[in-house]
């Protein structure tokens, strides 16, 4: 479709061209297919959420006197997700499209705090495998980020180098609970320590965790904390739409007091259209989105957040007990949530991955070192899917070691051969490549 109808479309035949769109997706990952992506499948809570778009379709937070509803539904899930996370009365926050923004709106809110000090070219420092959206901040606010590396063991940030690489510059630290790569929650409370001493603010990036950290302990999973009680951390971001269970397109940004958040905000009081602020980003933002939201983390309830953690720890140890016990695989670190990273010393791990997706498996290849990893969400929870995977990994490596040596061949040799170039303005390039050509809508 690239010129608007001339006469609108009927209804169904909208439906049916939306469907036949749908069909473009071969994969089914309502059966545990996939590494992430989706994180909830509950076919009730679809259809709430269907009606709670249908209310609120037209809605913006942009004009609370008309909209107060939606004002009040977004306060009303940054508190509920602020005392999850053990924040005083004095914690806050603001609700965003996602985590790469709620990580953005962090670092802008730093930058500006450490300039209102004096401080030229404001410093993030974060372990090598905190999320891309740190170096997309550093990027559009200017901002230096100077990585430091993990332990080659463990693959939690070395405090000790991020101690070594805290100066006068530095207006934040940054820990992960957990991250993305290999799942491995880093040492926040040595970082909140660290962020103590030096008075540096700290941010605690629980994007992909925050819906599954604050329900461990009652699901039977304790772990050290990673949240506001840590003295030193000052910001924590969760996405709802991951474990939280909402619709694409919701996360929350909490600050431990107004007076970060407030650095974050936009205002501009002498335009000719009037006084215009907002929280985030966006101007316009779709209400719909936060009443999903809010819809979803009331349907869902504290018991049921606990029971899909719950499910979601046991089988990630489950698929990592497997991976442990196959000759020729490593798991990377002790992960404790959700995500499980392995990569092997024998042969070529993109050969697996190749081989897996050959089977209908779509994980995540990692680089640096060569890995892949599978994100579990509640589709792997259900029967048959454990014991599916460990049939298919079991089977595939059992044939690679027949000849271990053998170079990858598959769409894995790209990726493997991306490592070996010095030069990565080439994988620039290509990358570049990639995204023009997803907008293309030539027939030829």
């Amino acid at each position: 479709m690239t010129v608007i109808p001339e006469k609108g479309l009927s209804d169904d035949e909208v439906l049916n061209e939306l469907k036949r769109y749908r069909g473009y997706g071969n994969v089914n990952w309502q059966e545990g297919w996939c590494s992430g992506m989706i994180y909830g499948q509950d076919t009730k809570l679809t259809s709430l959420l269907a009606k709670s778009y249908e209310i609120f379709a037209f809605s913006n937070p942009l004009h609370p006197e008309v909209f107060p509803d939606i004002r009040k539904m977004e306060a009303e899930i940054v508190r509920m997700t602020c005392n999850l996370f053990n924040g005083g009365p004095e914690s806050c926050g603001v609700v965003t499209t996602g985590g790469t923004e709620s990580i953005m709106l962090a670092c802008l809110a730093y930058r500006n705090w450490a300039m209102e000090k004096g401080i030229k070219i404001p410093e993030i420092i974060a372990p090598i495998t905190a999320h891309a959206a740190f170096d997309k901040a550093a990027m559009v606010f200017r901002m230096k980020l100077t990585h430091v590396p993990v332990d080659p063991v463990t693959s939690a940030a070395d405090v000790n180098a991020m101690r070594k690489a805290i100066n006068k510059n530095t207006c934040l630290l940054v820990g992960s609970a957990p991250q993305f790569p290999h799942g491995i929650i880093d040492p926040i409370k040595e970082i909140s320590e660290l962020g103590v001493k030096y008075n540096i603010p700290v941010h605690c990036d629980c994007c992909l965790g925050g819906f599954l950290v604050p329900f461990l302990d009652k699901a039977g999973y304790p772990i050290d904390p990673v949240d506001f009680r840590l003295p030193g951390v000052t910001s924590i971001s969760a996405d709802t739409h991951k474990y939280g269970q909402a619709p694409k397109g919701s996360a929350v940004l909490m600050y431990k007091n107004p007076d970060y958040r407030k650095h974050q905000w936009f205002s501009i009081t002498n335009w000719p259209g009037g006084i215009y602020a907002t929280p985030t980003f966006a101007g316009s933002r779709a209400g719909s989105e936060i009443a999903a939201c809010w819809a979803t983390m009331l349907y869902v309830g504290m018991d049921g957040y606990i029971e899909s953690a719950r499910k979601i720890i046991s089988t990630t140890r489950a698929f990592t007990k497997i991976l442990k016990s196959i000759d020729g695989l490593k798991v990377i670190g002790d992960p404790k949530l959700s995500v499980v990273a392995f990569g092997s010393d024998q042969f070529d791990i993109y050969r697996l991955s190749d081989d897996l997706t050959e089977r209908g498996w779509i994980l995540n290849p990692l680089q640096f070192p060569s890995s892949i990893h599978i994100c579990v969400v509640m589709a792997h929870t259900q029967p048959g899917v454990v014991e599916r995977f460990e049939k298919d990994v079991t089977e595939c490596v059992k044939k690679i070691m027949e000849n271990p040596g053998e170079l990858c061949s598959g769409a894995g040799a790209l990726y493997g051969m991306s490592q070996k170039i010095p030069d990565r303005s080439v994988i620039e390039e290509v990358t570049e490549i990639y995204l023009n050509a997803s907008y293309n809508t030539r027939s030829h």
